[in-house]
Parts: C-alpha cells; structure tokens; sequence
C-alpha cells in the first residue's frame, strides 16, 4: 500500500518513535502474506468482508494519497469504500502483513505505532513486539466495493476480545460489542484488486 506511506506514517510517527525490527518473509506455500512487487506496483493479500477470502490489492508505488485534507475536494464520498486495517496484540494467524517493518515495511511501522499509543493495555507499549495485521475490503462486485479507499485502524479493546477477524459481519459484532475501538486515519487513496497469480508473481520485499 505504498499509495499512502507518507501520510499514514506522519499519522503513526505523530503518535510513537519507532525503531526497525527483523523483518518476516512471505511464502507463496502457506496464506499469503506480505507486499511484493512488479516494477512500480505493489500488491498485497486482504480478507474479502464478504465472506473471509483471500483477494489481491495492487497499489501504484509512487500515487499519492487523496486526503485527509482534500477527501472532499478530489472524491465524491459516494464514491469511497471502507478498508479496515485490524492490529493483533499475539500471533494467532498469518497474518496479511506480519512483523515491523516486516514484509509490509511501508506501513506496518506507523499503524503498529497507533496500537501502542492507543491501547497499551493490550498491545504493550513496543511498536515492534506487534505480530501482524489484516486487511479487509469488499470484494469486486460485492458489498461496498470502489476503486478510492479510506483508510481505518481497528483495535482491540482489551486481551480477551482478541479473535481473527475476516470478515465486515464479525467486525461489526466486535465493535457493537465494544471490543474494537476504531480509528479513522482520515487517508483515501487508490488501488485495483488483481489476481492471486498477479500476486505469486511478484517480488517478495522482504
């Protein structure tokens, strides 16, 4: 998600100093994990919010992202989908982006650095102890699909309520329980969804 490095790393360095961690490899044999390139594109896993499975999203490198300042201006709301960034405090999956920076060393710095600032309770107070995060979108073609994406952090409220989260239904239920508190980064910015051999295909970064 190169497309909104530099703004969701001034939103995460605003609230925690990071420092670099070992990075984690992704395995074309196992879930798909991490970003992997194809010249000036990125493209990494996320869970489809319809029904938990696995879809592709590719991000131009050098595209700028749209907001927060200008969301208004440059995109019709109707015209933004919802994708959700959900941090986890203990490894109970492999996850779309595993370890800081990781295999997502774009963002995973900044967006584990909002985990800590925000819920120390459950994340610890060290960005690089964060184990991973999820992706989640609307599928092409189902639920709230579109091309523009604004950008939320989902975080756990407390130990207990951690659970792997795949798709919007169970997402919701945690937050109208109160287990997920979240965090609009006020971020849009454009990608496509593209195939799982656009995304083997690739270059793992790390």
């Amino acid at each position: 998600m190169r497309s909104f490095k530099v703004r969701l790393a001034l939103v995460g360095l605003s609230l925690v100093a990071l420092v670099a961690a070992v990075p984690v490899a992704a395995s074309a044999n196992a879930m798909p994990s991490g970003e992997r390139m194809h010249g000036n594109v990125s493209v990494e896993p996320a869970y489809n919010d319809a029904d938990g499975s696995i879809i592709y999203i590719q991000t131009p490198n050098h595209l700028a992202p749209l907001g927060p300042t200008n969301v208004i201006q440059n995109v019709n709301a109707h015209a933004v989908a919802p994708l959700f960034l959900i941090v986890y405090p203990k490894p109970i999956a492999t996850f779309n982006c595993a370890g800081v920076p990781g295999n997502c060393p774009d963002h995973a710095g900044p967006i584990a650095g909002i985990a800590v600032s925000l819920q120390p309770s459950v994340y610890g107070t060290d960005a690089n102890l964060i184990p991973g995060h999820d992706h989640l979108l609307a599928g092409q073609h189902a639920g709230d699909f579109n091309i523009a994406w604004r950008v939320y952090v989902e975080l756990f409220t407390s130990p207990a309520a951690v659970t792997h989260i795949t798709t919007l239904t169970a997402l919701n239920a945690a937050k109208s329980a109160g287990a997920i508190q979240e965090v609009d980064t006020g971020i849009v910015f454009l990608c496509s969804i593209v195939s799982q051999s656009a995304y083997l295909a690739g270059t793992p970064v790390a």
